[in-house]
């Protein structure tokens, strides 16, 4: 039996939907979203509901693209010229059992030839490190198994980091009415001067860290709380977003004030972010579980926000 679908949760500051990204998306004006970033499902390596719409339930990679082609095609038509969005993924894992051979499957790359093929630029990508150690406990892989080492090496291979893929909406001819700086100051002195927000100040050192290739230093604990949002049904599989790798990407590629989209939200934890930062967050989840603590995550921040603002 399906669930009730939950009705739009909107304030000054977000809206929150209950229902298909595709079908949200296809209403939305173009040109109307300043950033993107979120995590699409795996392809289909968690199946998160028995909805059709969910693009967890799908045999493959194959048909799991061709489905997110649906949600790309209007994402490319909503985001501003100029403007970034940022995937977050990782590569999957092949079995002997399953697949005929153990290993990993590209889906990196699938992710970067998907977003090229609807018109995005393949602008660059942030290696997030991840410990091997906690991958091991975790999975029980043999290829990280130091017993295989010293058994036969051949069978052995390195941790599976994570990446954010960044795209880029290339302005064209005739778009120049519709690109809009993203600005970041030296110093508060620069910005007071350019009248600019203050969260909008970035020294050269932090830039430099975040311009690395890997980040180092993102603590995989820092997540929303997701056990709350768990139905009967459910795989044991919510990982949300870790905060932090959100919050670099909200602060470097959007202004305070512009929206920010996550066409796969989840328990919030991008919108939560936005709103965290000045932004005005939409978020769309098709999962009603995760669409109810998702409004409680967002409006939590907004909690938040309201009275660091009062002091």
């Amino acid at each position: 039996m399906t669930e009730e679908k939950r009705l739009p949760v909107v304030t000054d500051r977000y809206a929150l939907i209950n229902g298909d990204c595709v079908e949200y998306l296809r209403q939305m004006p173009k040109n109307s979203v300043d950033m993107s970033v979120f995590s699409p499902p795996f392809a289909n390596l968690y199946i998160y509901s028995d909805d059709l719409r969910d693009m967890g339930n799908t045999r493959d990679e194959g048909e799991f693209f061709e489905q997110m082609g649906y949600m790309t095609r209007e994402l490319y038509r909503v985001m501003r010229p100029g403007r970034i969005v940022a995937v977050h993924c990782k590569q999957l894992a092949r079995y002997k059992g399953t697949h005929g051979a153990a290993g990993w499957h590209d889906f990196r790359g699938d992710i970067i030839r998907h977003f090229e093929s609807f018109g995005f630029q393949y602008h660059s990508e942030v290696v997030i490190w991840t410990d091997p150690v906690l991958e091991m406990q975790k999975t029980k892989t043999q290829r990280l198994l130091y017993c295989n080492l010293r058994k036969d090496a051949s069978v052995t291979g390195i941790g599976m980091p994570e990446y954010l893929c960044v795209f880029r909406k290339t302005p064209r001819d005739g778009d120049e009415g519709d690109l809009e700086p993203i600005r970041h100051y030296r110093d508060d002195a620069e910005r007071k001067a350019d009248g600019g927000d203050e969260s909008q100040v970035m020294d050269l050192p932090t830039w430099q860290r975040y311009a690395s290739p890997v980040w180092f230093d993102i603590k995989r604990t820092d997540v929303l709380n997701a056990r709350l949002a768990k139905g009967q049904q459910d795989e044991k599989h919510i990982c949300p977003l870790q905060l932090e790798t959100i919050r670099r990407a909200v602060r470097l590629w959007s202004n305070p004030g512009e929206v920010v989209l996550s066409p796969f939200g989840g328990i919030g934890s991008e919108p939560y972010v936005a709103v965290e930062m000045g932004r005005k967050a939409v978020a769309v989840e098709l999962k009603p579980e995760y669409f109810d603590q998702m409004c409680a995550n967002v409006a939590d921040a907004e909690r938040s926000l309201n009275q660091t603002s009062l002091f």
